[in-house]
């Protein structure tokens, strides 16, 4: 999973970036991207490698963008924004980051601090940068279709969803509210839309704001939050003690990397399920809704041919049986599942194969 964060110049991007990364960026080297691989926090992992003591301990990984600031007041920032168009659609999910602080040090771009002007800059954007995707098929279809073809009924049918969607961004509508059924979705998925992603909005408040409930609105975003980034930068530089008595100094209850990260993966769709053991504790992200041989394959594609079946207990019926599989058992709670289980998060599993 890759997530891209997004905005205009002088928005806090870089500053949420190191938030959420640890990594300071250098101000003479914002032009490109940055990226990082950062650990998600999982409680039920720490906790697991404390009652198994295993050689090793994994936790699940996502990818990290920030991306130069987005601005098409000039020809020089939109001939900007087209190289970075392909990288930003690589992502999965895009955090737009929205200035709605004051400070004289940083000065705002075009003049003003306007959350919802620059929100509404970014969606038009985005908008037009899909409309000349799908334009530019259209016009290859429509050539492609007066000729005979092995192909056609299927460019017949991608024709039909891409009028679907040309009518939409003529509406200034988001290809989210067109590519809803999973097969449409996998017919144009090689065009990576921008205004189908996921969306989760971060207004980069004051630290006296961080309590108040966000004002902005978006109907297509999934979440909106306010945020102070610098803060929590802060608060990322410090060692666990100190990062617990700064949070409940302004109010919250766990720092924006943790929060940013569960937002995502409810976004997308994601849960983790959890392996453990004196050799490893691990947890793997698989889609909500996977079977059991789906999440077996995910550990490797033996396990998953030769599945037999899934050792498995809820996280919380194991931390309700003090820990111990022999109170699981007892309780009734080990259950033997078949391939046609679908997995829930935070499931325990063993899994069992032959091949």
């Amino acid at each position: 999973m890759k997530v891209g964060i997004i905005g205009p110049p002088q928005s806090g991007k870089s500053t949420l970036y190191t938030a959420i990364t640890g990594q300071k960026l250098d101000p003479a080297h914002l032009v490109a991207e940055h990226t990082a691989i950062v650990k998600v926090p999982d409680e039920r992992v720490d906790h697991l490698a404390k009652v198994y003591q295993p050689k090793k301990t994994t936790h699940t990984t996502i990818e990290v963008g920030d991306f130069p600031g987005i601005s098409s007041a000039d020809v020089h920032g939109r001939e900007h924004l087209k190289k970075l168009l392909p990288n930003i659609r690589n992502c999965d999910l895009l955090v737009a980051v929205l200035r709605d602080f004051r400070n004289d040090a940083v000065p705002a771009h075009r003049d003003r601090i306007n959350a919802a002007a620059d929100l509404a800059a970014l969606h038009d954007d985005f908008i037009f940068a899909d409309l000349e995707q799908v334009t530019n098929r259209l016009d290859k279809l429509e050539k492609s279709l007066k000729k005979p073809s092995k192909t056609q009924d299927q460019e017949k049918r991608e024709q039909a969803l891409l009028q679907r969607c040309l009518q939409a961004l003529e509406q200034l509508q988001p290809l989210s509210t067109v590519l809803q059924h999973p097969d449409d979705a996998l017919l144009l998925r090689s065009f990576a839309f921008l205004t189908e992603k996921p969306l989760l909005i971060v207004v980069n408040v004051s630290e006296s704001a961080i309590a108040s409930a966000p004002t902005l609105q978006h109907p297509h975003a999934h979440t909106i939050l306010n945020l102070c980034a610098s803060a929590e930068a802060e608060i990322a530089q410090l060692d666990e003690a100190d990062r617990i008595a700064f949070l409940a100094d302004l109010g919250i209850s766990q720092p924006a990397r943790d929060r940013l990260i569960q937002i995502c993966y409810q976004a997308l769709g994601l849960i983790s399920f959890l392996t453990y053991g004196e050799d490893e504790v691990r947890a793997w992200t698989i889609r909500q809704g996977s079977d059991a041989v789906e999440a077996a394959g995910r550990i490797h594609s033996d396990i998953a041919r030769g599945f037999i079946r899934a050792e498995t207990v809820a996280y919380a019926d194991f931390l309700a049986a003090g820990n111990d599989l022999k109170q699981v058992k007892a309780a009734g709670k080990l259950r033997q599942e078949g391939k046609t289980y679908t997995m829930r998060d935070g499931d325990m599993v063993h899994f069992k194969f032959n091949v």
